[in-house]
């Protein structure tokens, strides 16, 4: 019977020169990795290759002659009948990820995640052929992408971007509840960070400090109640939304941390005392936005720790000196723009296997005359909240263009990466400014990289997806930067037209001792690999980072084992020393470490 049902799908036995051995027909069933069904117009089984006997969990005499029904859940059952009589009055092909949403039920009841392609019979027989792909470990992958990209590995807590998503949600919530007449609503923000805490790691080492860390994600979750929305922004700066919340209760819940944070702990053979500054601010009564409740209850948090050690401040509108600061950055970064002060630095991208550097990343750097280095860290989020990023950003691109027709023309052809951000993105003229700056320079687009990071592109996917893929037709090289830290959904490393993906450096640098870290390095290289994507570790700093990345099949990476980022004038030096002096070089110093 498995012959005569898979010729009915397949050519025309008597054709000469296309028909296949009956033989081999059977075994390619056989092997096949996807499952394979033949149905006929009332949905009666009439064949199950292996994979599709070995997905549902029935062998083939349970399956042969018996309605289709019984591997649909109770829900998708009753349509079914209308949509295959459907199929059957007009069949075409239908290929994978038509579907969403797909469910097999297996004879044990458990249901396995899907997708299905549907072909029929030529001959006018009334036979479909269905490949049913089992999505499973895919699904399984997916979630534990988006719960890493979703919370902090230290705590388990959520990380800053979950955090802003709640904070937003949170919101939009007071708002409808405000409209629909049910009373006001509040919540309020805290911001706390540790006392002393560079003490304890300096003193103790970061082992230490992480377990502190832990624990202080553990007593906040004791402190405040399952109710209050947490996370770790980073560093030891902790968040909490307190929804609902007035005034008298957040004293006494604030009241409550402090104490619990102030409590003796033991890490280890050590006894020690820590503390937090608590800084707050209220919804609706001191902003109506995100942004500016983080940026008041930072204010409070810094007003708070200039007072003493574990004490709490509430946002008051006289507490100017964040913003004093940012009005002064955003002059003096203005002013260094005005008049060229600005400078990039670069730093190399690097072969996985070989060790030839293959492009560098322009970094942009400041040396104020007056405050000195100052880091990006610092002025990049002021230039975003000022929109001074989007001509900050031209600058970037135009003097990397400008620093790669002098290299081109020295004989040294270097892809050149820079960042853009959510804001350019937006920009409508933007390809038409990339464009005429590589004109300008003399610089071949194919030389020119942009990164862009998952949560800018997701700021407006259409638009994104709509430059970037005209970019990438006109031969820029366009990369999927911080991969992991955002939305880290396989549908956005799918739809959005990129040619490489960066992997965060948060995910690299504790992959030697994090198995979870190391499987989603692991995955996303996977996962990089089946679309055709090159892949960039971001952070690399030791030789055995190096190592695990060469067994994983990445193809490149930047970071402090290589290089750190340098001026322009110092990059060809390093492009021209030979790569196996180089990289026996820092083999040495990663064994001296």
């Amino acid at each position: 019977m498995m012959a005569a049902g898979w010729s009915m799908v397949a050519c025309d036995p008597a054709a000469p020169g296309e028909a296949l051995d009956e033989d081999l027909k059977r075994v390619a069933m056989e092997a096949a990795p996807d499952g394979i069904l033949l149905v006929d117009r009332s949905g009666r089984i009439l064949l199950a290759n292996p994979a599709m006997q070995a997905m549902s969990g029935y062998g083939a005499a349970e399956l042969l002659g018996h309605s289709l029904h019984m591997l649909l859940p109770a829900e998708a059952q009753a349509a079914h009948g209308p949509q295959l009589q459907s199929y059957f009055a007009q069949p075409a092909r239908r290929p994978m990820g038509q579907g969403r949403d797909l469910w097999l039920l297996r004879k044990d009841g458990k249901r396995l995640s899907v997708d299905i392609a549907l072909g029929h019979s030529p001959h006018g027989s009334g036979v479909a052929v269905a490949f049913v792909r089992d999505l499973s470990q895919l699904r399984q992958m997916e979630a534990c992408m988006h719960y890493h990209a979703t919370h902090d590995t230290l705590t388990g807590l959520l990380n800053r971007w979950q955090f802003g998503l709640q904070v937003e949600q949170a919101i939009s919530q007071a708002q409808a509840q405000s409209e629909s007449g049910a009373g006001p609503a509040s919540f309020a923000l805290l911001l706390l960070d540790l006392d002393n805490f560079k003490a304890i790691n300096d003193g103790y080492g970061h082992d230490v400090g992480d377990q502190v860390l832990k624990e202080v994600a553990r007593r906040l979750q004791v402190a405040l109640g399952g109710s209050a929305t947490l996370a770790r922004m980073g560093g030891d700066e902790f968040t909490a939304l307190l929804q609902p919340c007035n005034e008298p209760d957040l004293r006494q819940r604030i009241d409550a941390l402090l104490h619990e944070l102030c409590r003796p702990c033991t890490i280890g053979h050590y006894a020690l005392n820590f503390g937090a500054s608590v800084g707050a601010a209220f919804y609706p009564q001191d902003a109506g936005d995100a942004a500016t409740l983080m940026r008041y209850a930072d204010m409070a948090m810094y007003d708070a720790k200039q007072r003493s050690r574990s004490s709490y401040a509430r946002y008051a509108s006289a507490m100017g000196e964040a913003m004093a600061e940012k009005v002064l950055l955003h002059e003096r970064l203005k002013r260094a723009l005005d008049r060229g002060l600005l400078s990039l630095h670069f730093q190399p991208q690097v072969q996985v296997l070989g060790g030839q550097v293959q492009g560098v990343e322009a970094l942009l750097r400041w040396n104020d005359e007056q405050m000195g280095w100052v880091s990006p860290e610092r002025f990049v989020p002021v230039a975003e909240s000022t929109g001074l990023i989007l001509a900050l950003g031209e600058w970037v691109i135009d003097a990397a263009c400008r620093q790669a027709g002098d290299w081109l023309r020295a004989g040294m052809p270097l892809r050149v990466a820079v960042n853009l951000s959510a804001q350019q993105l937006r920009q409508a003229d933007l390809q038409q400014r990339l464009m005429a700056s590589l004109a300008r320079h003399g610089v071949p687009p194919h030389l020119l990289e942009l990164e862009v990071t998952e949560s800018a592109a997701m700021t407006d996917p259409l638009q994104a997806r709509e430059l970037l893929g005209s970019l990438l037709a006109a031969g820029v090289c366009v990369v999927l930067d911080d991969f992991g830290t955002g939305y880290s959904s396989l549908a956005h490393l799918r739809d959005l037209p990129v040619s490489r993906v960066k992997i965060d450096r948060t995910f690299i640098g504790p992959m030697l001792d994090s198995p979870a870290d190391a499987k989603i390095v692991k995955a996303v290289i996977a996962l990089a690999r089946t679309l055709g994507l090159q892949v960039v570790a971001e952070g690399v700093e030791t030789a055995e980072q190096l190592r695990l990345l060469r067994i994983l099949d990445c193809d490149a990476y930047q970071g402090w084992l290589f290089a750190r980022a340098m001026p322009a004038e110092q990059i060809p030096a390093l492009i021209h020393k030979p790569v196996a002096t180089l990289l026996a070089q820092q083999e040495e110093e990663a064994r001296g470490a």
